[in-house]
């Protein structure tokens, strides 16, 4: 079959067939990308339709993180503390920065929430926090797992790690942050830093799901690529069968025709008697 396979036909074919899975697997591959951008869309809907809620009608100080609750809008109001932590190596839209963490002290708990309160690409000369009582809403978040990669350097944590942070801030601490994305009362323009130094940073979307429909296309394009190989095959394999067919009666042609040949009569090397006694008188007329 590689013989066939080889022939400047089957390596065009099998060019063409090569074009179309790569056509095929990217069409797919765009499926998916559809099926999760629509899952997303309607995702972020789905928060952008939900009112905050008071983040101590959902979760208390020292309880488990609902994780039903993930990316909920919540509200908090109550005053900044002034010791604000600085979270290493976080992107925001394709730049390395930091995450700029304060901790809020909850007026109906007591307890302190950590505020992520914005990105910032530098670590040094930190916006200040607001003064007075601030009511912040944005995305509830559970807190992240302890960092185990290098030691950030000396200020700086690796992620935000509420096992570190009840160390560092007093009282009770809430299992959880918040992706902050307004305030109120609005701070004046100085406050976020000069040019917007302090940019806030979007609540994650959470579990996106998936569009089936949409997946099950991006399985319909990859099956049609598998399609396309298995025809080249097929026809590859086709031609092979019809070689061997023509190469069988060719050389059946051939035993056919060597067969007749040997049947045809012809001088062997025997002479008949009538022949010899003929020539022997004549030999005796003519000494």
């Amino acid at each position: 079959m590689l013989r066939t396979a080889l022939k400047p036909r089957s390596l065009g074919l099998l060019a063409v067939a090569i074009l179309i899975v790569i056509a095929f697997v990217q069409l797919g591959r765009w499926q998916l990308g559809v099926a999760e951008d629509e899952a997303l869309r309607e995702n972020l809907e789905k928060a952008r339709a939900q009112q905050p809620v008071a983040i101590e009608s959902i979760l208390q100080p020292h309880t488990d993180f609902p994780n039903h609750e993930s990316t909920r809008p919540v509200s908090a109001t109550g005053e900044f503390g002034t010791d604000q932590v600085v979270v290493a190596n976080r992107r925001l839209d394709g730049r390395t920065g930091f995450w700029l963490v304060a901790p809020l002290r909850v007026s109906a708990t007591g307890a302190t929430l950590p505020v992520l309160r914005g990105w910032i690409a530098s670590p040094t000369d930190l916006p200040p926090v607001p003064s007075g009582t601030v009511t912040v809403t944005g995305g509830l978040a559970p807190p992240e797992s302890p960092y185990a990669g290098e030691s950030p350097p000396e200020g700086q944590l690796g992620s935000i790690d509420t096992s570190i942070l009840v160390g560092r801030w007093s009282g009770d601490l809430y299992n959880a942050f918040v992706f902050q994305q307004t305030e109120a009362p609005e701070p004046a323009a100085g406050d976020l830093g000069e040019l917007g130094e302090l940019e806030r940073v979007p609540t994650p979307s959470g579990d996106t799901g998936f569009k089936w429909r949409n997946a099950a296309y991006a399985f319909q394009w990859w099956i049609f690529a598998l399609f396309a190989l298995y025809l080249w095959w097929r026809i590859v394999r086709d031609e092979q069968r019809d070689d061997e067919e023509a190469e069988a009666e060719a050389q059946a042609q051939a035993e056919e025709a060597a067969r007749g040949a040997d049947s045809i009569p012809g001088d062997n090397g025997t002479r008949d008697p009538g022949e010899a006694a003929a020539d022997e008188h004549h030999e005796h007329r003519h000494p």
